[in-house]
């Protein structure tokens, strides 16, 4: 198996992580769970000699989805998950924004 670096990266004001993970053989990465704060994703990941790959998301909170649509359009990368049943967090994504006071949030489905 391949070794894997990791580098978690706090976003927003929840300070929830973020994680790079990136193969050291490949130098190709994932996202996993980018909750905000996408220009600072972008501004760390462009300090590694990485290609990313996709965008990964366990679940469908604002915390953990809000740049998703953002770095997946960034990076041109298809976004997987979460599972079909998260589809009403995604509807109601622009109400999640307003009621934690993040920058507002579009709908959109990966």
């Amino acid at each position: 198996m391949d070794s894997l670096t990791y580098q978690l990266i706090p976003v927003t004001a929840f300070t929830q992580n973020c994680s790079l993970v990136i193969c050291n053989k490949t130098m190709k990465a994932v996202l996993i769970d980018p909750g905000g704060d996408a220009q600072k994703i972008i501004h760390i990941v462009a300090q590694q000699p990485v290609q990313i790959e996709k965008i990964l998301l366990t679940h469908g909170h604002l915390d953990h989805v809000g740049a998703a649509n953002v770095l997946a359009e960034h990076y041109r990368v298809p976004m997987i998950g979460p599972h079909q049943d998260d589809r009403f967090l995604f509807d109601n994504l622009p109400e999640q924004s307003a009621m934690f006071g993040f920058p507002p949030c579009p709908v959109f489905y990966p």
